[in-house]
């Protein structure tokens, strides 16, 4: 049958459509392999110390063990489904905990106490060897408008715990400062902060940043703002004989102006667009944006519908961009009302009441979150950090299977697409479940060796790109 389209309009039309389709991946290329912190602590400039990082790990640790000293006391503080089915003597506990214990990783699984016992094993761990992933320097709301002597002075000292914290390899595997926003009266306090902290730091560096090292600018709302620091970046780069580009950014989605602008429009894109690829991350801020949608202080809270509307405007404005998006943070910090040594009975009860109710709705929020795509969030204090791992370990544990048979079977459907010399195009999927089980390896969640059931090698896993995965079988093809 003869075709009624010539080859050479065909082509000269294909060649077209390449080129808007070239133009679209580049925007949107899909979620980015890189690892992502599952948190960041915010903490007071005036505060931060080289080992700061490494002492909040031990004090969520002791907080653990005080308010949940095994895994059935921690299922049943969260009320996790089931909890009522498990031991309550310790003898019982003990004899149940030394089980599970003695039993293989394949073998554990099959027991119905395995995924409370392997969580809590895993909270433990993580607090003991990396109890912080992220930690933000805060010169803005967690150190306030102070006078500029004082200010200087700490951007100074904070800048030499930094850089100590890099000799002694205490520091946290993502690191970075806040300053203050780019508004009219803070945007000179802002560049001075930035100026003498770097300044600082590469001088006792010797002009080495830390590992993954991030400016957060907050308060943004207009693209200009976000230039502004770009073209500082540059300066400084210049000036201290860093690699072009080496300065990243993260941007805050805080006002109601970043998510629709004076036109109608969601801005974002265009914030994004400004940082000219030095925006890696958008975090959400959950009391600025509240407020600025005239909720009351006693209603601000992540649970608030408000705070659902601007997360899923900020998805679909950023979805497959490769911006990594960050929720915010829990007001409601578990510690206990009384403090000593000898407190009574009912004191104590009432300390673990309070610690379990926070607990509570620090886990709730962090399960939100990660069921609706942020799989990262903020922490305030030591004692939100076990919530934090809890819910994470759980979320990610609990659907390790339906994740391993889903990507299992796309790995096999896209050797056949492979072995068949089909056009394979639908890699950016294969990313997305590739990235669940790279986000679970990261925080400890699982191991890469639980990966090698979806039929990928390790060599595969550690590419961390589906794309790549794909190519590589092509060619051995």
């Amino acid at each position: 049958m003869q075709l009624a389209i010539a080859d050479n309009e065909k082509e000269q039309l294909l060649q077209e459509l390449r080129k808007a389709n070239l133009r679209f991946q580049q925007v949107y290329p899909g979620d980015k392999p890189d690892r992502q912190p599952v948190h960041t602590v915010y903490g007071g400039a005036n505060l931060f110390k080289a080992d700061t990082c490494v002492r909040m790990g031990e004090i969520a640790l002791r907080h653990l063990h005080t308010y949940a000293p095994n895994f059935v006391a921690l299922a049943r503080a969260l009320q996790l489904e089931g909890h009522d089915q498990l031991p309550q003597r310790l003898a019982d506990i003990a004899r149940l905990e030394e089980k599970l214990e003695g039993l293989s990783d394949t073998a554990r699984k099959q027991e119905p106490a395995w995924l409370y016992y392997t969580v809590y094993k895993k909270i433990a761990r993580k607090l003991f060897v990396e109890g912080v992933e992220d930690f933000r320097i805060d010169f803005e709301d967690g150190f306030g408008n102070r006078p500029d002597e004082e200010e200087d002075a700490t951007a100074i000292a904070a800048a030499k715990e930094l850089a100590q914290g890099m000799r002694n390899e205490t520091i946290s595997p993502f690191i970075g400062i806040r300053i203050k926003p780019f508004t009219e009266d803070l945007k000179h306090r802002a560049v001075r902060t930035l100026d003498l902290f770097l300044a600082t730091l590469l001088d006792q560096t010797g002009g080495i940043l830390p590992d993954n090292f991030v400016v957060m600018l907050p308060k943004v709302t207009i693209p200009e703002q976000v230039t502004t620091l770009v073209r500082l970046f540059e300066l400084l780069e210049k000036a201290h004989g860093l690699t072009p580009g080496s300065l990243k950014m993260e941007t805050m989605v805080e006002a109601t102006q970043i998510i629709m602008d004076d036109e109608g429009r969601n801005p974002l894109m265009r914030i994004i667009r400004a940082s000219e690829g030095r925006c890696i991350a958008a975090h959400f801020g959950t009391y600025d944006y509240t407020a600025s949608c005239g909720i009351t202080a006693k209603y601000q809270t992540m649970a608030h519908p408000v705070c659902d509307f601007a997360h899923h405007m900020t998805k679909v404005a950023l979805g497959s961009t490769g911006i990594f998006l960050s929720d915010g943070a829990t007001n409601v910090i578990p510690v206990a009302p009384h403090k000593g040594d000898h407190l009574t009975f009912a004191q104590l009860q009432e300390n673990d009441d309070n610690v379990h109710h926070a607990w509570r709705i620090g886990y709730g929020h962090t399960m939100h979150s990660l069921i609706n795509g942020f799989y990262q969030g903020w922490d305030l204090n030591p004692a939100q950090l076990p919530m934090r791992y809890a819910a994470t370990y759980h979320f990610f544990l609990s659907n390790y299977d339906d994740a391993l048979f889903r990507l299992k079977t796309f790995v096999e459907r896209a050797a056949i697409s492979t072995l068949t010399k089909d056009i394979f195009d639908d890699a950016a999927t294969g990313q997305g479940l590739l990235n669940f089980f790279l986000k679970a390896i990261n925080c400890g969640a699982i191991s890469e060796e639980e990966v090698l059931a979806t039929g990928l090698t390790l060599e595969e896993i550690r590419s961390r790109s589906f794309y790549r995965i794909l190519e590589g079988r092509r060619k051995h093809r």
